[in-house]
């Protein structure tokens, strides 16, 4: 028996190519590899590969979130090419818009690319869930995620995945704890909760 909430995390890599099997997808590998160095949790994965379609994306999310997701995490589809639907997709499904996600993986991304400013990730609450639309390389998802660090190992731009934990605490789900030396999660004192025995 963990000491630590269980949490079922949907993972989504849309991608017309990998998932007509054209090349390999190595979002989904990503993803389930920092989430399980990240957090503490117990983690039940919900993987989807699906391709650039609009409908069939938000029909995605919302399964995801219906089978009890707490955080989906997409990735793929997110710049301004006619077949990057991603984030009008998750738009579409949302119950609350949460610009700062958005806006603080820009931030991380123009440290590394000034076309970070065609990218048009968003995030946003359906329900019990947060759903993030991240960027397709698994080296920006890293990044993206855990932000980054100067060469003593304090963080130089915070990562979005330290605000994720206390995101998913306020909108009813369960409670995560992060591998500080990955992306330490800032919680309030008032909502840290004490450590069980």
């Amino acid at each position: 028996m963990s000491m630590h909430d269980p949490v079922t995390i949907g993972i989504v890599s849309i991608s017309d190519r990998a998932s007509s099997g054209a090349y390999e997808d190595k979002g989904l590998p990503a993803l389930q590899d920092w989430l399980t160095r990240a957090l503490k949790n117990p983690i039940t994965f919900q993987p989807r590969l699906i391709p650039d379609e609009q409908a069939g994306i938000s029909q995605t999310l919302v399964e995801l979130v219906d089978a009890g997701c707490a955080l989906v995490l997409t990735t793929g589809g997110t710049g301004p090419a006619p077949r990057d639907v991603t984030p009008e997709a998750t738009l579409a499904v949302a119950d609350k818009e949460m610009p700062g996600f958005g806006e603080q993986m820009r931030q991380i991304s123009l440290a590394f690319v000034p076309t970070a400013i065609l990218s048009r990730q968003v995030a946003v609450i359906r329900g019990q869930s947060l759903i993030i639309n991240l960027p397709g390389q698994p080296k920006a998802i890293a990044e993206t995620l855990e932000g980054l660090k100067d060469a003593e190992g304090k963080p130089r731009v915070h990562g979005i995945f330290s605000a994720v934990p206390y995101c998913i605490d306020l909108i009813g789900g369960p409670y995560l704890e992060t591998h500080d030396a990955v992306c330490a999660a800032f919680r309030p004192k008032s909502a840290v909760r004490p450590p069980r025995a």
